[in-house]
C-alpha cells in the first residue's frame, strides 16, 4: 500500500496464508510460514533452514555484478563500429559522404581543442533538463486534476492525446514568430513536446490503480489533497514513470528540432546548431559527431538516471524478479 492511510488497512486484512504476500519471494514465505506455525517439527526445522538458504542466496546474487549488461552493449558497439569501418573501406560511397569511424574520431578531436563540443553539450544537455523538470512541475498537478476529475478528463483528454501525436517540429515556426530568436523559443517547444506525454502516463497510471485504495483512504478521513499526493500518485508510480520516460524523449526530439531550425539571435550554440553546421558545411564528420553525441546524451540520461528509478521501483514492488532487463 503506498502511504500512511492505506499501512493499517493492509495490517487489519492481512492474509492468513503466506503464499498470498503480495512482492515475497519463495524464501521469504518459506520463513514466515515456518515460524508462524502453531507447531515447530522436524519438518518445520527443515523449512526454516531452507528458506533461510534461499534468502541468503538471493542477497548473494542481487550482490553480485551482472557484466553481462555491460559486456553485451559494449560487444554490440564494437560489432558496429566493425561493420561501419568494413562498409567504407569497400569504398561504395565516397569518403566524404561516408566518413569512417577514426574521420569522425578525428574531428571529435578537433570539435573538442575549439571547445565547440564542450559548449554544444553543455547547452543542449542544460536546456533538456531544465525543459523538462519544469514539463514534469506542469504536467503533474495538470495530470492529477484530469485523472479525478471525469468532466475535465472527457473535455481536455482527447486535446491532451491530440497534442502527443503532434510533431514538435510544427511548433518551431510559430515559436519563432512569438519569442523571436530566443531561448523561450527552444523552452516553449520543448514543453508542447514533453507534457502531453507526461499527463497521459500519469492519467494512465492512476486509471491502474485499483478503486479501493481510494475507498480506504476516504474511509481513514484523507483529504483530497492528501489522496492525491499520498495514495493516488504513488500508487501510479509504474504509469508515471513511463509518461516521464516518454516525456523525457520527446522533450529532447523536441529539441534538437528547435535547435536546428531555430539559429542565430540570442540562441546559444548547442547539438543541433552543431547539426546545422556541419549540413551547412557539407562535412558529414561533424553532422556523425553531433548525431553521435546526441545518441550518446540520450542513451546516458536513460541508464544513469531512469534506469535505475525503474529498477528501484521494480523491486520494491516485488516485481523485478524474472525480468531480463
Amino acid at each position: 500500500m503506498p502511504s500512511k492511510f492505506l499501512a493499517h488497512y493492509a495490517q487489519a486484512a492481512e492474509p492468513a496464508e503466506t503464499s498470498l504476500i503480495p512482492g515475497s519471494d519463495p524464501g521469504t514465505r518459506k520463513v514466515h510460514a515456518a515460524l508462524t506455525r502453531s507447531s515447530t517439527g522436524t519438518a518445520d526445522l527443515r523449512e526454516l533452514e531452507s528458506g533461510l538458504d534461499s534468502l541468503q542466496s538471493d542477497a548473494v546474487r542481487k550482490a553480485r555484478i551482472d557484466w553481462s549488461r555491460i559486456l553485451l552493449p559494449v560487444a554490440a558497439l564494437v560489432v558496429l563500429l566493425v561493420v561501419w569501418q568494413l562498409y567504407v573501406s569497400l569504398g561504395i560511397k565516397r569518403r566524404d559522404l561516408v566518413p569512417g569511424p577514426l574521420d569522425v574520431l578525428g574531428q571529435f578531436g578537433n570539435l573538442w581543442a575549439e571547445g565547440k563540443l564542450q559548449e554544444a553539450v553543455w547547452t543542449s544537455l542544460q536546456r533538456g533538463l531544465v525543459g523538462f523538470l519544469i514539463s514534469v512541475a506542469i504536467a503533474t498537478p495538470v495530470g492529477l486534476l484530469l485523472a479525478q476529475v471525469a468532466p475535465l478528463r472527457r473535455a481536455f483528454g482527447p486535446l491532451i492525446s491530440g497534442l502527443q501525436v503532434l510533431p514538435s517540429v510544427a511548433w518551431v515556426p510559430a515559436a519563432i514568430i512569438w519569442f523571436g530568436l530566443t531561448d523561450a523559443t527552444v523552452y516553449f517547444v520543448v514543453f508542447m513536446g514533453a507534457i502531453p506525454s507526461i499527463i497521459n502516463g500519469l492519467i494512465s497510471g492512476v486509471d491502474q490503480i485499483p478503486p479501493q485504495y481510494r475507498s480506504v483512504g476516504t474511509v481513514l478521513g484523507a483529504s483530497r489533497l492528501q489522496l492525491a499526493l499520498q495514495i493516488i500518485l504513488p500508487a501510479a508510480l509504474p504509469g508515471y514513470l513511463s509518461g516521464l520516460k516518454q516525456g523525457w524523449a520527446f522533450s529532447w526530439r523536441s529539441l534538437m528540432a528547435a535547435e536546428i531550425i531555430a539559429v542565430g539571435g540570442s540562441i546559444g550554440f548547442g547539438l543541433g546548431s552543431m547539426l546545422n553546421q556541419g549540413r551547412d558545411l557539407s562535412d558529414m564528420t561533424i553532422v556523425m559527431s553531433a548525431i553521435l553525441l546526441i545518441l550518446a546524451v540520450g542513451i546516458l540520461i536513460e541508464l544513469l538516471v531512469f534506469a535505475p528509478v525503474e529498477k528501484r521501483l521494480l523491486r520494491r514492488r516485488g516485481l523485478l524478479a524474472g525480468s531480463t532487463r
